[in-house]
């Protein structure tokens, strides 16, 4: 048996790290550890407080819900607590939750049934409707409150506006994304090469808490609904009548719902569930077992953090053994080289895997990988599967080291590794990995924002060779376009409208399209209103750009890089003899009354999303930040304001009100 003392500091190490990474799940969105890897570490929370139960806070993420508000959105206290589940393990422990429930079901005249239903990966939310219209939603939070997130609510397709009764009710849901819209999201990323959502339950999160709705609306959301938390003018009496009736009301009820007249045939669910996880549409981490009784429900009530009337089975995380047959080197957008595993194809976790990235050289160093190795491959729920570790034991010596390319695999330019860089890239702009890749980011929303262009008809476009580089973009005629299409007269006219259009751009969209490394569309407009020509700009000294406030050293060293190439300054006098704006375009409505001034937001603001306030504020030409510090000139507070404000008063800088915030900007 563990010591006193030694358990003590167990438990505090357990609570830090599950604090940690609860913050990273549930806040940031960022998961830095599998839900596997972070149930464990709370089931041996859960066990040594159990045992010393002297040890047990309020604080402990065992005694709450994880998650908090999310400065942005204003606070919504949930009337009926949207609470967690018990999480268990092993079939052992569904027994003992029966053996519990058919114990205190004897000494309350009631009858044991369950319902088992999946436990959808995704974001739990409730909805409320009045006289059947939908008038707000929020997040979980920390179950007792959470955040007003009503607008991104609206943008799924699936969630009724309007109910087929004129009914006041409440729900409970599960926001989700499912399998393939999810790797399709991760593949548009990886061409743009964005950060890869790390899995579908935080791709759905992060998208559902974005302070700007038309953010979530792009993004592929679905919702289940799985509970009625209030309906005043109907008494249910069983879980699953309930379920059936909001089917009747219009909402997208969870599909996989079984009664169940005993533990057995739950068990039996549950493994059925199991095996047949990988032809699920959507991702889940689990199946849940609830009392179907409604009467008896209210008899077991609750602990602080969970129902005692169900619990979570945890499906344990796959891990397979295959062989390593190669690894090939992909060339993205910015020339950036990146080795792929390519894998004797294995299911796991309800995919079939035949290929995953191994980020860059320093990975496969640390893993020690070599082609030929069988290795080990973990995908926990819809985590992005990755190799975990070689079997070593196994190697039979005809293994082959890897190297990454000195040229690039593609068009067999230089491929270089800076200082300080983890990854090698090809210095070659016509590199046709790197054109297909450019192209697209050149007409994407942020770039170009040319409508219909999208990356298949940009790779046939290459392919038949009517693009070599991307001036020639601005040289497709409606004959070339409509070949691609069966009728495509429409759409070539459609998309040559939408080309010509691209030319009137401000000189920040332009300069944003090129892809410079480092420059994003803020920085553009910073340079854009600088240099206010390209030509100024293509002509601005490392010193000059390097002293701008929000350049640096790092943008100012890419942006003379980018210049100085002789193909770069070629593309721009092509894009200029085809009519593009090079110039940048002054806003006749402009004021710049907060012109040199920089801005820090904090706490909840009633009447302006934090997106908004940005906006305004970058609009009269001053500037926001995400930290308090002697340069910063203003400290917009609301509500719940924390450590920003704190500091903002030791350091003596000004801190304003909303309602001084609009005196300001009236």
């Amino acid at each position: 048996m563990i010591s006193k003392s030694i358990a003590e500091k167990r438990i505090k190490e357990l609570r830090d790290l599950t604090d940690f990474y609860a913050k990273k799940y549930y806040d940031d969105d960022a998961p830095e550890i599998s839900d596997f890897e972070y149930d464990m570490l709370m089931n041996e929370l859960k066990n040594l407080e159990k045992q010393f139960p002297e040890f047990i806070t309020k604080d402990s993420l065992t005694q709450k819900v994880g998650g908090t508000v999310k400065e942005g959105f204003n606070k919504v206290e949930h009337e009926i607590p949207l609470q967690s589940l018990q999480d268990v393990f092993s079939i052992d422990e569904v027994e003992e939750f029966d053996v519990r429930m058919k114990k205190l079901a004897a000494e309350n005249k009631k009858q044991v049934s369950y319902v088992v239903e999946t436990k959808i990966d995704g974001l739990s939310v409730s909805l409320e409707y009045k006289n059947g219209i939908f008038v707000r939603g929020a997040t979980r939070g920390n179950g007792q409150i959470g955040e007003d997130i009503t607008e991104n609510l609206k943008t799924i397709k699936s969630i009724p506006q309007k109910l087929k009764q004129n009914i006041d009710i409440t729900v409970r849901g599960e926001v989700f994304i499912g399998k393939k819209e999810f790797e399709k999201l991760n593949e548009e990323r990886e061409i743009l090469e964005e950060p890869l959502f790390a899995n579908a339950r935080n791709a759905a999160a992060g998208s559902l808490r974005q302070l700007d709705s038309t953010i979530t609306a792009k993004r592929p959301l679905d919702i289940f609904i799985f509970n009625v938390q209030k309906c005043d003018s109907i008494k249910f009496k069983t879980h699953h009548e309930s379920l059936e009736f909001l089917t009747k009301l219009g909402f997208n009820v969870i599909p996989v719902r079984v009664h169940c007249k005993n533990i057995k045939e739950a068990i039996e669910e549950i493994n059925k569930i199991g095996e047949k996880r990988e032809e699920l549409e959507f991702g889940i981490d689990g199946a849940v077992i609830k009392i179907d009784d409604l009467d008896f429900r209210d008899i077991l009530g609750s602990t602080t953090k969970v129902p005692r009337w169900a619990v979570a089975y945890k499906y344990p995380p796959e891990k397979k053994e295959t062989k390593l047959k190669d690894i090939i080197c992909q060339v993205g957008r910015t020339g950036a080289i990146t080795p792929m595993a390519i894998l004797e194809p294995v299911k796991v976790a309800g995919s079939t895997i035949s290929k995953t990235t191994l980020h860059n050289e320093d990975f496969i160093i640390e893993k020690d990988l070599k082609i030929g190795d069988t290795v080990v491959i973990q995908k926990a729920g819809d985590v992005i599967p990755e190799v975990v570790e070689v079997v070593k034991e196994k190697r039979t010596g005809e293994e082959i080291e890897f190297s990454m390319p000195e040229v690039c695999p593609v068009c067999g330019a230089p491929a270089i590794r800076e200082q300080g860089e983890a990854i090698r890239r090809c210095i070659n702009i016509e590199c046709s990995a790197v054109l297909q890749r450019s192209i697209v980011h050149f007409v994407s929303k942020e770039g170009m924002d040319i409508t219909g262009l999208g990356y298949s008809i940009i790779e046939q476009f290459i392919e038949k060779g009517l693009i070599t580089d991307i001036a020639d973009i601005y040289k497709l005629k409606l004959e070339d376009i409509a070949s691609l299409k069966k009728d495509g007269k429409k759409f070539a006219s459609n998309l040559i409208e939408a080309i010509e259009k691209s030319k009137e751009n401000d000189l920040s969209k332009l300069i944003t399209a090129l892809g410079i490394r480092h420059i994003g569309s803020k920085s553009a407009k910073i340079l854009s209103k600088k240099y206010k020509t390209m030509d100024k700009l293509m002509n601005a000294t490392f010193e000059e750009l390097s002293c701008m406030e929000d350049i640096g050293e790092i943008s100012a060293n890419s942006i003379r890089t980018f210049f100085l190439e002789e193909r770069n300054r070629n593309l721009i006098k092509e894009l200029k003899k085809f009519g593009v704006n090079m110039k940048y375009i002054e806003d006749s409505s402009a004021d710049d009354r907060f012109f040199g001034k920089s801005f820090v937001l904090t706490g909840t603001l009633e009447k302006y999303t934090r997106d908004k306030a940005s906006e305004i504020i970058e609009k009269f030409g001053g500037k926001t930040t995400g930290s308090v510090s002697k340069k910063t000139d203003y400290v917009l507070a609301g509500e719940d304001a924390g450590s920003k404000l704190v500091k903002a008063q030791s350091l003596g800088i000004k801190v304003i009100s909303e309602q001084e915030f609009d005196e300001m900007i009236k």
